[in-house]
């Protein structure tokens, strides 16, 4: 499988490339007022935690965030609790006297009650993380001052717990009233671990309600705070990894920023004026199938929890590209995991979202790996980032960089002339000043010693002029300084006049940009909905023409095949046609004969009946010539001689029936099991045939021809014998067909009764005597002339029939 990534780090790369190339963009857009998210994701034993948290000596992404984000605004910070979350997901700003005393309150007066310091050893041993290299933003807003807040929550079996919060401990709960855990039964005073819930903020943005966010002004107070909640973080040893951890732990860092009033001393006190951003950095939990870790109980639901919450992830995200690359407006299901409905805004639109896929190379993992890298590459298509305003202030810039210039002076001023009143005095002031005489001495020797009284008040009026000459010179140098500071204010008057036009033209610009981007933004998502609907309309293509290929190869098969039929039915017409006209000159030629034997037997009748006539003639002619004269006759007896002898014709052989089947093609005769020999003189004879009670395909193969012997009883109960014969054909598979063609029958059927008649009225009566003899067709037909078909020779006569002997 080949998949492709924006980078691809090889297994010794260091903390410090994955930092630069992932997370460094996204703090610089943190200290600029925009959100961010980074998550770890792979498989569970893949380096998740370790890419986010590192070890001692290799800090990971989470440290190297935070050193950097110090790094940059460690002069730019504002006082501890001059911000203050109103507990709504905003901020709110109060005086730096109003932040002393919150100060006293939370830090101050605690710290005067007895303590009990205890450092576990995963507190020292997390101490050794610490950055190699650190790097800081060199563009940062130096008008503004910076405060860090951060909050550390994590989402288990999808409920949301602080893990910053004492009161509770979702590992550990409180048993009140009872001095173990592991009693049967539980008591009324049992606090268990409460679950957060997710709110909407007035800007639409997700916060989870209630929870517990810190104020840090270090690295090394942002790490406490961090190990301070993941000692409570949720981990178990599994059959894949050690420490295993069971949920998807969240820590936001929260940048609040306001910028510096006209003086460049202090905060402006407006609450719009705040900007807000937050870097969510997320360690989720691995994916893993139940089937290798043999989780049972709470881990399985653990497992099943967390599968869930990541299918629900990869929905959205599949969901997100539809509605962008093809245009459609499908509804994203937030709402059905608290991960995804706590980073809903990101999703939407509301920062930069970075994924970091941590990949084993262990062969077992090699299925989970193939879905994470699928997912992995199909989230890179997802456009979430669109820009964020930040409020326009309207001051002048620098304004911070000249009171510190300022404060600097009068400092330089103070060190070097020793007061602050000679810092506005020029050095006739001095010298007066230095050359104050010293106190005279004061020593009283007894009561009515006046000369030290006297002295004292000379030294007081002189020092009371002197005083006065300093007061005039520094009135004096204030009105100089105040016309300096006149005209310098008139200058910077005119410099703001210049300074507002130019914020205007570059207001008008940065309006020109902005409408430039967003043209560019509108034509490039264009373009991409352009390349997708090509993408599509190509893929679409490349469908139809495998349709079309698909087809047209369909189309040549059936043309194959049609023309193959069409010859396979001139083949069979040929044949038919040859049949027909063997067929027809067959049946023409029986025609003729049958015509020329019914023409010869007419003939016979014609020339007997001729003969039959003659011979009556005769006798008719013999008797009239006897009666006339005895003589005559016997004269004509002598004259007359007796018809010439026709030759005996030798009976015609009886032709035997021969089936229809007899040809020179080789026969496959089928007779089954169940067939009864009929004993009839009429029989199938077939050379050469192959018997068989079963076809197969072997003997059909040797075979062009093939019959049938079916056994069936007639309506009269008689059993008739049905030939059926078929042609033997190849199939185009490579078997054999059988096409039926013709059928013959053999039926046997009894003689009927013979037909008897009465010759006379003495026949038989109904009790058995007989008067007279019985004749039948062959007693009373005693003639019979019988000739060869096609002879010339004309009909003998013979009598065929035996006298029937009489019964007695």
């Amino acid at each position: 499988m080949q998949y492709t990534f924006k980078k691809v780090f090889g297994s010794p790369v260091v903390q410090k490339e994955v930092f630069d190339v992932t997370a460094k963009l996204l703090v610089e857009d943190l200290l600029q007022g925009k959100n961010g998210l980074l998550f770890t994701y792979g498989v569970t034993g893949g380096g998740k935690t370790y890419t986010m948290t590192g070890a001692p000596g290799n800090a990971g992404l989470l440290p190297r965030c935070l050193d950097m984000i110090f790094n940059s605004i460690s002069h730019l910070q504002a006082k501890k609790y001059v911000f203050k979350p109103d507990d709504k997901n905003g901020m709110d700003i109060q005086g730096e006297v109003d932040a002393l005393l919150e100060r006293q309150k939370k830090e101050i007066l605690p710290s005067f009650l007895p303590k009990t310091p205890s450092k576990s050893k995963a507190d020292s041993d997390f101490s050794g993380i610490t950055v190699d290299e650190p790097c800081k933003v060199d563009s940062i807003d130096e008008e503004s001052s910076y405060s860090v807040f951060v909050s550390y929550v994590e989402i288990y079996n999808n409920y949301i717990y602080d893990l910053l919060d004492d009161t509770t401990d979702p590992i550990k709960p409180k048993w009140t009233g009872c001095t173990t855990s592991t009693s049967s039964v539980r008591p009324a005073e049992f606090v268990p671990p409460q679950a957060k819930f997710l709110r909407e903020d007035c800007n639409h943005n997700m916060y989870v309600a209630g929870c517990i966010e810190v104020e840090v002004k270090s690295m090394e107070d942002a790490i406490e705070v961090f190990w301070r909640g993941q000692k409570r973080r949720r981990v178990a040893n599994t059959q894949l990894n050690r420490e295993s951890s069971r949920s998807h732990s969240t820590f936001l860092v929260r940048l609040a920023q306001v910028p510096l009033d006209s003086d460049g001393d202090t905060l402006l006190q407006d609450k719009t004026f705040i900007t807000v951003s937050q870097l969510a950095l997320v360690d989720l939990a691995g994916s893993e199938r139940t089937t290798r870790t043999k989780a049972e109980g709470s881990r399985l639901r653990e497992a099943g929890s967390i599968n869930t919450s990541l299918m629900t992830l990869r929905t959205c995200i599949e969901i997100l590209r539809d509605n962008q690359l093809l245009g459609m407006n499908k509804m994203v299901p937030y709402r059905e995991a608290k991960l995804t409905h706590l980073f809903k805004n990101y999703f939407d639109g509301e920062g930069t979202v970075k994924m970091i896929i941590c990949v084993d190379p262990k062969t077992d993992d090699y299925e989970e790996t193939l879905h994470v890298m699928r997912f992995a590459e199909l989230t890179q298509e997802v456009e979430v980032t669109r820009p964020m305003d930040k409020p326009i202030v309207g001051l002048t810039p620098g304004r911070r960089g000249r009171h510190n210039a300022l404060r600097e002076e009068l400092s330089r001023r103070l060190e070097e002339r020793g007061g602050p009143v000679q810092a506005f005095c020029g050095g006739e002031l001095d010298m007066k000043v230095h050359e104050f005489p010293p106190f005279p001495s004061l020593e009283l020797t007894d009561a009515n010693d006046t000369v030290t009284l006297a002295r004292l008040i000379d030294y007081l009026e002189e020092r009371q002029r002197l005083r006065q000459l300093a007061q005039d010179e520094l009135s004096r140098a204030q009105g100089g300084f105040r016309a300096k500071l006149l005209e310098l204010d008139h200058g910077t008057h005119e410099q703001q006049a210049t300074v507002q036009q130019q914020r205007q033209r570059l207001v008008e610009q940065e309006r020109l940009v902005t409408s430039q981007k967003a043209e560019l933004c509108r034509l490039e998502n264009k373009n991409k909905t352009l390349e997708c609907k090509l993408e599509v309309l190509q893929k679409t293509n490349a469908l139809h023409e495998d349709g079309k290929r698909l087809l047209q190869q369909k189309l040549d098969d059936a043309t194959m095949e049609l023309q193959r039929q069409r010859s396979e039915r001139q083949r069979l017409d040929h044949r038919l046609q040859g049949a027909v006209t063997d067929t027809g000159h067959k049946w023409e030629r029986e025609c003729d004969r049958r015509v020329a034997a019914k023409q010869m037997e007419m003939q016979n009748k014609l020339w007997v009946k001729d003969e039959k006539l003659k011979q009556l003639k005769a006798i008719v002619t013999e008797n009239k010539a006897t009666e006339r004269t005895p003589r005559s006759r016997d004269h004509h007896r002598k004259r007359v001689a007796s018809p010439p002898a026709v030759p005996t014709v030798p009976p015609v052989p009886i032709c035997h029936r021969r089936s229809q089947s007899a040809s020179t093609e080789r026969w496959a005769d089928h007779k089954p099991t169940s067939s009864v020999a009929t004993g009839t003189v009429l029989q199938p004879l077939i050379a050469n045939a192959i018997t068989m009670s079963m076809p197969t395909e072997q003997a059909l193969a040797k075979c062009d021809m093939y019959m049938l012997t079916d056994q069936q009883l007639a309506s009269d109960g008689e059993l008739e014998t049905r030939i059926i014969k078929g042609e033997v054909y190849k199939t185009r598979g490579g078997g054999q067909s059988v096409q039926f063609v013709d059928i013959e029958k053999l039926r046997q059927e009894a003689p009927l009764s013979t037909r008897k008649r009465k010759s006379d009225p003495s026949a038989p009566t109904d009790d058995g005597s007989t008067k007279s003899e019985y004749t039948d067709i062959e007693t009373r037909c005693s003639m019979a002339i019988e000739m060869k078909a096609g002879s010339t020779i004309g009909p003998s006569i013979h009598h065929h029939a035996t006298p029937k002997r009489l019964k007695p």
